[in-house]
């Protein structure tokens, strides 16, 4: 099963010193190999700033794109992975592993498994 850990973290502990995000970093290399070896990566990016951000919406069919974040909020979502893992509790296991863990929150979510599309 495929889940997607969320990595949240507030926008003060998103911005690092530059000491802090080698540190970081070299702890997201180090969990990225460990589920690379393991078998369990699907994917995984970071994401920029939600200052780089747009939404679009479509009401009345009419498309409206605006800039930033949608709303003010304390968390921001900073990354993700995706593991294909047996179960839930592996799945959180993982996501307790993730270093955004220690100042953040990891959200865990089952994707939705589509049935395979037949060409006919």
């Amino acid at each position: 099963m495929n889940y997607m850990l969320l990595i949240y973290d507030t926008p003060a502990t998103a911005r690092p010193t530059d000491a802090e995000q080698a540190e970081m970093m070299g702890a997201y290399f180090a969990f990225t190999q460990e589920i690379v070896e393991s078998g369990e990566l699907v994917a995984g990016e970071p994401l920029q700033g939600p200052e780089t951000a747009s939404n679009v919406t479509v009401r009345g069919g009419q498309t409206a794109v605006t800039d930033g974040p949608f709303a003010e909020t304390k968390e921001v979502l900073g990354g993700f992975y995706i593991v294909n893992v047996p179960t839930v509790e592996r799945a959180q296991e993982l996501a307790a592993k993730i270093p955004g863990a220690k100042s953040g929150r990891i959200e865990v979510r089952p994707l939705l498994e589509m049935p395979a599309r037949v060409e006919g």
